[in-house]
């Protein structure tokens, strides 16, 4: 592989991190704007830059961008996931920057939410930008699943929306998908497409993620469905309210969000045939979700779901 220059967006979330380890391995140099070090100072082969990204490529040649960056609570996409991708696509157009690789994810394929709406926009842009472009569109991540650890230590219930079976997802570990994305940046068959990826494996339920994680506790599984009829109670009563106040206007969203996830599949949507098709979203990597539970189990992973907190 030829080493690169990489600008890389968002070094220092749970997936920026992981990427940024995968391009240190695979010997490329990186340059990562970042308001603190925030863990990753004094990295092998990374220049860590005080300052936004548009300078960077004006004043450095860049062989290629890989994008992290994503709202936290998807309640800020339109200045993130739009706005801080647009403005550095731009300048890396104007630096003839030949690559740009972007972190997108699989819910815009059935965009329903604002920040759905905001990835989607960058994505259009991206697409008919004139350099050459990777989008890739992960299913759930680990850590995004793995929230309910505290509760089951506590001798709580698992929370199911529903009956637990509604939906399906292919997990991929922050580290098989860090590989992908820098594997964009070489691999022809990788680049100028919109590349849906999930981990090893059949796609799971939530009911299924619980046993896992239950199994990895050894402890007797116990559940609690949550009626979907409540979260559109919920949502329907902060909806007419929401114009009163900002704090109304997030809570009525971020309800909106919590019941997308909750009745919405993390596989491949067919816009043929109306459905998800769980057997037909690629899958990359070797990690396992119930190893990853094991890991949290014996405390040999923390359980920080930082940017994964609310999904």
């Amino acid at each position: 592989m030829t080493e690169n220059t990489v600008l890389l967006l968002g070094a220092t979330g749970t997936i920026g991190r992981a990427t940024l380890a995968a391009l240190e391995m695979a010997g490329h140099r990186v340059i990562a704007p970042v308001r603190s070090a925030n863990g990753i100072a004094n990295r092998t082969n990374v220049t860590l830059y005080q300052g936004d990204p548009e300078q960077v490529l004006r004043e450095t040649a860049v062989d290629a961008v890989i994008s992290c960056v994503a709202s936290r609570d998807g309640l800020d996409a339109w200045d993130i996931d739009y706005g801080l991708n647009a403005r550095v696509l731009k300048a890396a157009i104007a630096a003839d920057v030949p690559n740009f690789v972007l972190l997108s994810a699989i819910c815009v394929q059935k965009p329903m939410l604002a920040f759905q709406h905001a990835k989607l926009a960058f994505e259009a842009e991206l697409r008919e930008a004139p350099l050459t472009w990777s989008i890739v569109r992960p299913t759930a991540f680990f850590k995004s699943l793995s929230g309910q650890v505290s509760r089951l230590r506590q001798g709580k219930r698992f929370l199911l929306f529903g009956d637990g079976k509604l939906t399906r997802c292919k997990p991929i570990s922050d580290r098989d998908i860090a590989q992908f994305l820098v594997l964009c940046l070489s691999d022809p068959a990788r680049q100028n497409k919109v590349l849906p990826i999930g981990g090893p494996g059949a796609a799971i339920t939530p009911q299924e993620q619980g046993e896992m994680l239950f199994d990895a506790l050894g402890m007797a599984p116990k559940f609690r469905h949550v009626p979907l009829g409540m979260m559109r109670a919920i949502i329907a009563g902060l909806t007419p309210l929401s114009g009163l106040s900002s704090s109304l206007r997030t809570k009525a969203e971020l309800a909106r969000i919590g019941y997308y996830y909750a009745t919405e599949s993390m596989v491949l949507w067919d816009e043929g045939t109306g459905q998800y098709v769980p057997n037909k979203t690629p899958e990359f990597g070797a990690d396992r979700l119930i190893d990853h539970y094991r890991a949290l189990a014996r405390g040999e992973v923390a359980d920080n779901r930082r940017e994964h907190a609310v999904f």
